[in-house]
């Protein structure tokens, strides 16, 4: 599968938002990871559809939303409105039943849905909705703030799922050059990354770095 970058830009310097979003497009980028978290179901609050809408009006890339808050569905819309073109939830904020309805009412909007676990959460509670996923997400750090450490449980996660499910698998938290490899050899595909890229000199390098790293 072809591997994706997603620079997230919680790491950037939000004093030139705009100019940002340009350096990575230009880079090599393929989307731009929007982290919204919300003070509940995560200890931090960032963005909400406003700065969506703002950042669509400033990029050509694909956003993709990661829904870190306490009730995702009741904003689903206001999400795909403001220009989300894929959108996460977690599994741990969600009932599955009615996933199936949510998901195809987002792909009828051509929205990409998708679904979330913490490291500590079993992939057995993905179960219910796998085959109404268009991909999902692996957090390789407890989610709420950039820059913390990756956490190496993630790779037997991917292996695990990677076994049953074809679609995307994108990880998030701590990746760079130095375990990306081993991330795409699990199985993984889209790569999220903050301070690895918008830390670097070289953004375009960085992002190479994470493209090309399975030789």
């Amino acid at each position: 599968m072809k591997i994706l970058v997603a620079p997230s830009i919680l790491a950037c310097d939000f004093s030139c938002l705009a100019k940002e979003l340009k350096r990575i497009e230009a880079a090599g980028a393929d989307l731009i990871h929007i982290d919204v978290m919300d003070g509940h179901f995560v200890p931090n609050i960032t963005l909400g559809p406003n700065q969506v809408a703002a950042i669509k009006k400033s990029t050509k890339l694909p956003l993709d939303v990661h829904l870190m808050i306490k009730k995702p569905f009741k904003l689903l819309d206001s999400f795909v409105d403001a220009g989300a073109d894929i959108i996460t939830v977690h599994v741990e904020t969600v009932p599955l039943t009615n996933f199936k309805s949510k998901a195809k009412a987002l792909n009828e909007k051509g929205v990409r849905l998708g679904l979330a676990i913490n490291p500590g959460t079993s992939l057995g509670k993905i179960l219910p909705a796998v085959n109404f996923l268009d991909f999902i997400l692996l957090m390789s750090v407890n989610p709420g703030f950039c820059g913390q450490k990756f956490m190496p449980i993630v790779y037997k996660k991917i292996e695990t799922l990677r076994k049953y499910f074809k679609f995307d698998i994108e990880v998030d938290g701590g990746v760079n050059s130095d375990n990306a490899r081993r991330l795409i050899s699990c199985g993984a595909n889209i790569l999220v990354a903050g301070n690895f890229i918008f830390k670097s000199k070289d953004y375009a390098s960085a992002i190479r770095s994470l493209k090309h790293a399975s030789g």
